[in-house]
């Protein structure tokens, strides 16, 4: 498997907009993956957000596994940070969510002279469902404001449904991953680019991860296979049979097979899966 190494250019411009513009906010919400909750973590946003008053948002919790969930909420907050689990599609704790901004606004507001409205910045990896989260919490208007009393002038800001302020940021990936088992993971779940990944390869290696972990049973039961094959090459062509992926000369279509399974994955249409779970489990 290729040693995954992508920095594009925007994402440098990204990593200096963060930097330049967090005097401006209160606090940060970091969204991340529920199925990937460390690995869809940047470490260069740790590094820049510093002390300021941190939201972990743990996004996608209709495609993650439960209980795996629940663990990671209650270890970020033993870590010392504000946590809320969503669904930013369906709107499925979006309420929690604001009830935990409020409380952070009014804990806020008690040591100020005078009383204003929350202002946040939104980051994270791409493809952790950051839109979606703006979407839900601006009610899908996503308006941008500028100049507004009590803003800073020349910045453009959202205005949430509770009247908070929120600046959005690029999605942001870091120069070089030194363990390769996150940059599979990102993979995994879509939040690198397939076009400079070869998908049989990918779908192979997330092969090679569910047949060895508790969800073997799911990869089974979705794909209607007895047994795991005795290796992950194998599993991918009992998988191509089943589903007819056959090209001329009885070749296996690997490419059609590989796209399947990573799509199925993306989709939860194999299972509720979360890729990193924690030991004590």
């Amino acid at each position: 498997m290729q040693t995954i190494n992508w920095y594009p250019g925007h994402m440098k411009k990204t990593r200096e907009l963060i930097q330049s513009n967090l005097k401006l906010v209160d606090a940060v919400i970091e969204v991340v993956d529920a199925r990937i909750p460390l690995s869809s973590r940047n470490p260069i946003i740790g590094e820049l957000v510093g002390r300021k008053i941190r939201i972990i948002v743990l996004n996608k919790i209709d495609l993650a596994d439960k209980k795996a969930t629940d663990d990671w909420v209650l270890y970020f907050k033993e870590h010392g940070y504000h946590v809320a689990a969503v669904n930013a599609n369906s709107g499925e704790g979006i309420a929690q969510l604001f009830k935990l901004l409020e409380k952070i606004e009014e804990e806020r507001n008690k040591t100020s002279s005078r009383y204003r409205s929350l202002r946040l910045m939104i980051v994270g990896v791409p493809n952790v469902g950051k839109s979606s989260l703006i979407n839900r919490m601006t009610g899908k208007k996503s308006t941008k404001i500028g100049d507004r009393p009590g803003v800073t002038r020349g910045k453009q800001w959202l205005v949430l449904e509770n009247n908070m302020y929120l600046l959005d940021t690029p999605g942001i990936l870091w120069p070089k991953f030194e363990d390769q088992k996150i940059g599979m993971n990102l993979a995994f779940c879509g939040s690198i680019k397939d076009e400079i990944m070869d998908v049989a390869d990918l779908a192979l290696e997330l092969i090679k991860v569910l047949s060895s972990s508790v969800y073997q049973d799911m990869l089974l039961s979705r794909y209607k296979l007895e047994q795991i094959g005795e290796s992950p090459l194998e599993t991918m062509e009992l998988i191509a049979k089943k589903r007819g992926f056959i090209l001329s000369g009885n070749r296996i279509d690997y490419e059609r097979t590989g796209r399947t399974i990573l799509d199925e994955f993306r989709a939860g249409i194999i299972g509720k899966i979360t890729l990193e779970r924690l030991q004590h489990e």
